[in-house]
This record gives C-alpha cells, sequence and structure tokens, in this order.
C-alpha cells in the first residue's frame, strides 16, 4: 500500500515539475509585439557622445547597429538631439573655476556640468553617420534654450517648458513608448519618466542605450525608473 502511495506521489509530483516547465517555456517564448499605437524613441544618438566625441559615452558606439535593426520594428520612429547654443548653461566652461561633472544650483535646480557638446550646427551635435533611420517621422532638438537644460525629450528641466512631443504622440495615438540611446542615466531615464508623466506606457531597451555612470548615477536612474513605472527590457523581448 505504502509503494503505491509513493507511486502516486511521485507522479503527482512530476504532473507539477512538468506543469511547471510548460509554463517557464511559455514564458519564455512570449514576445512583446509592437503595433501602430506603439513608437520607438531614438534619444541622443549623436557624434558627441560616441567614440572620440567630447563627452563621449563608454561603449556609446554599440548601440547603433542594434538601434538599426530594432527600428525596422516599429511603424512609427523619434529621433532626439541636444542641440545647445554656445556658451550654455550646462557648460562647465560657462562658469570660471567649475569643471566637468562640478553640480551648481540654478533657478531650476541642481544642475550637472559637462565638457561643450551638441553646440549647434557643428560637427558634434549631428547623429552618428551609422544610425540609419530612414522611416523616422520626427527630430526632436532639445536644450537649446541657453538658460535651461533638457535632458527628456518631453520637457525641459525647469519641469514646465515643453518640447511639443507629448502633444505629437497624443495626436499620432501612440500609448506606448520604447526608449533606447544615450545616455541611460540621464536623457534616456528622464525621457521614460516623462513619458509615464504622460500617461503613457514606458519600456527602456536596456541593451540599447549605455550609461555614464558617474557617481552612481546609472543605479540611481534604474531605481527612479523603476518606481515610476518603467519597465526594463532587452531587445531580443521584441517580436
Amino acid at each position: 500500500m505504502s509503494v503505491l502511495l509513493n507511486r502516486r506521489r511521485m507522479l503527482g509530483m512530476s504532473v507539477v515539475a512538468l506543469s511547471g516547465l510548460a509554463s517557464l517555456r511559455a514564458s519564455a517564448q512570449s514576445k512583446i509585439a509592437t503595433s501602430k499605437s506603439d513608437a520607438l524613441i531614438v534619444v541622443d544618438v549623436q557624434r558627441c557622445f560616441t567614440k572620440g566625441g567630447s563627452l563621449a559615452v563608454p561603449d556609446g558606439d554599440a548601440v547603433v547597429p542594434l538601434i538599426n535593426t530594432i527600428a525596422k520594428k516599429f511603424a512609427n520612429v523619434v529621433l532626439t538631439q541636444d542641440w545647445h547654443t554656445p556658451g550654455h548653461v550646462s557648460f562647465a566652461s560657462s562658469h570660471p573655476g567649475k569643471k566637468p561633472f562640478d553640480v551648481i544650483d540654478l533657478p531650476y535646480g541642481k544642475q550637472v556640468l559637462w565638457p561643450d557638446h551638441c553646440v549647434q550646427g557643428t560637427e558634434g551635435a549631428g547623429l552618428h553617420p551609422d544610425l540609419a533611420i530612414p522611416h523616422a517621422q520626427l527630430v526632436i532638438r532639445k536644450g537649446y534654450n541657453k538658460d535651461v537644460d533638457s535632458y527628456s525629450a518631453f520637457l525641459e528641466a525647469d519641469s514646465k517648458t515643453t518640447t511639443g512631443l507629448g502633444g505629437y504622440l497624443k495626436t499620432r495615438g501612440i500609448k506606448r513608448v520604447f526608449v533606447c540611446g544615450l545616455a541611460t542615466d540621464f536623457c534616456v531615464a528622464w525621457t521614460a519618466q516623462d513619458a509615464r508623466k504622460e500617461g503613457l506606457e514606458a519600456l527602456v531597451i536596456e541593451d540599447a542605450a549605455r550609461g555614464i555612470d558617474a557617481q552612481g548615477s546609472l543605479a540611481a536612474a534604474w531605481t527612479k525608473m523603476l518606481a515610476a513605472g518603467v519597465k526594463r527590457i532587452k531587445s531580443a523581448d521584441l517580436a
């Protein structure tokens, strides 16, 4: 009798194990399908932020071929560019005695100071020459206000001046945005968080972005993004 009970228990355990394995397989095989209500936002893939640039993000060039591939999965693509004036308030060179990565107080809050980068009309402000997304419909230029920085594609750093992207996406019927590009801990993160404030579902494609990671900024950015409801995915998760 005990042998029979043991066999039944083992059979039951096997069924449970197989069921669990099937669930894991189904989960692993599930992919995120994109639709016309989705948009890919490619953030600041510019010469200044890639190899040889004045503010090169470590391994920044590596995202370019991957983003080119990912973009083919989206009917709607938006590109962004940092587009600063000469002598921009975010440049360390605009503040005597300050150096890059110092933090100062400005009327709109804390500001990290950067090397001069992405100055309007310069070669460094141009998109990376290998970026190939001919079907992108919109380029948002940000940070062109000399006295206010702008990490987010939606909102300048004063938290009140909009770029118009939110209205554009709403008019186009976009409900969900996928964000990639440079840099994860600054412009990508701020864009994703502001997308949530716009009522959009926001997903950051982690392997299609790279961070600066200054003084723990990358981990801090992910903490804030996840707390805001931003989802963290990889390019392999896309159908």
